[in-house]
């Protein structure tokens, strides 16, 4: 392997050698607010098993 030349690093990094706030959309895995992310995930954790427990419970009312 070589080293790259620095004309190349703007080609490999996707970049134009400008930035700025305004430029910037960084996202950590589409997250945008990463402050928030722990009460996303916990928020998605609580959809699932509300979702859950309603299915259990209309398949054990099916039952009856």
């Amino acid at each position: 392997m070589r080293e790259l030349k620095t004309t190349e690093l703007d080609f490999v990094s996707g970049g134009m050698m400008v930035c700025t706030p305004e430029d910037l959309e960084n996202t950590i895995y589409g997250i945008s607010n990463p402050s928030s992310f722990g009460r996303d995930v916990i928020n998605i954790y609580e959809g699932l098993i509300e979702a859950t427990s309603y299915i259990i419970e209309r398949v054990a009312n099916s039952f009856r």
